[in-house]
């Protein structure tokens, strides 16, 4: 695992997940949301977005957390490695409303300089509606690529914390 590309619905824990998993495996991590957004969540430009995505997928290795579907192709072909954090629609609105409250008004490590934590209704309906709009395509995806990518679907906490586990202690994952 060498290009591993994390995805989730918000709240799935994409980026701490990303975090320590890079620091198991000894490689850089990209959280797309601080590529993505500029300051005062502004966003980039559609075509200077995926140029960047299309630089940030060229480098040797790395873990790269977001969604951004606009730009999976890029992505699922440069990755050899997907993990699908599906974890349940209560568990996601939970931590995002945690992670709302903990980060009041201040930058969350993960986030581009100048967007401050922020949590809207229609950041909320995404989360919400994201099983039955978004999670059946994704995994149409999931299945297309898992001929050629090693995929991996963790749908539990457990799950999620087995495979970090597995990874610092070496085991087979």
């Amino acid at each position: 695992m060498r290009k591993i590309l994390v995805i989730g619905t918000g709240g799935a824990g994409k980026s701490t997940f990303a975090r320590a998993l890079g620091e198991r495996l000894g490689l850089p991590v990209i959280h797309l949301d601080r590529e993505y957004w500029r300051a005062g969540w502004v966003e980039p430009p559609k075509d200077e977005w995926r140029q960047r995505v299309e630089e940030l997928s060229a480098r040797a290795a790395w873990v790269m957390d977001g969604n951004y579907s606009g730009t999976f192709d890029v992505r699922f072909d440069a990755c050899d490695t997907i993990i699908f954090l599906d974890l349940p629609r209560a568990v996601c609105l939970w931590r995002v409303l945690k992670r709302s409250v903990m980060y009041r008004r201040t930058l969350r490590p993960d986030m581009a300089e100048g967007c401050p934590e922020r949590l809207d209704f229609k950041f909320i309906q995404w989360i919400w509606g994201y099983r039955s709009t978004r999670r059946p395509k994704v995994l149409a995806l999931l299945e297309r690529h898992s001929r050629d990518k090693r995929v991996i679907h963790l749908s539990t906490r457990a799950e999620v914390e087995q495979f970090l586990e597995n990874i610092k202690g070496g085991g087979a994952v």
